[in-house]
């Protein structure tokens, strides 16, 4: 400090604007919560949300969702990976999947 200033105040840390909106980042493999009958044919990581394929064509996401990229019709986030129900109410089939930092492109087949 220079003569004539103030100390600076204490850092205090901000509660959370939304605490049900928490994702927690998984810095570690974890297991998934899949359907029992799912095998995983396909993933992508964005920079705070993933997305996978199942051999059956279905696609699965969770993470941070602010933006859409999870598909789900909002921007709601998830720790469990949810089914995007919008492929299964036009009758499509995923493909590929690339996750990209704030997008999700999924190639599908009718």
């Amino acid at each position: 400090l220079f003569p004539g200033d103030t100390a600076p105040a204490p850092c205090q840390e901000q509660p959370a604007a939304n605490p049900a909106a928490f994702i927690a980042i998984q810095a570690f493999p974890a297991l998934l919560d899949l359907p029992q009958d799912s095998e995983v044919s396909r993933v992508s990581c964005g920079s705070r949300h993933t997305a996978v394929i199942t051999r059956g064509g279905e696609l699965y996401t969770w993470g941070w969702g602010k933006y859409g990229q999870l598909g789900h019709e909002d921007d709601a986030s998830s720790d469990q990976p949810r089914r995007v129900q919008f492929l299964v109410t036009e009758g499509l089939r995923a493909e590929e999947v690339v996750c990209g930092p704030w997008t999700t492109y999924v190639c599908v087949l009718e």
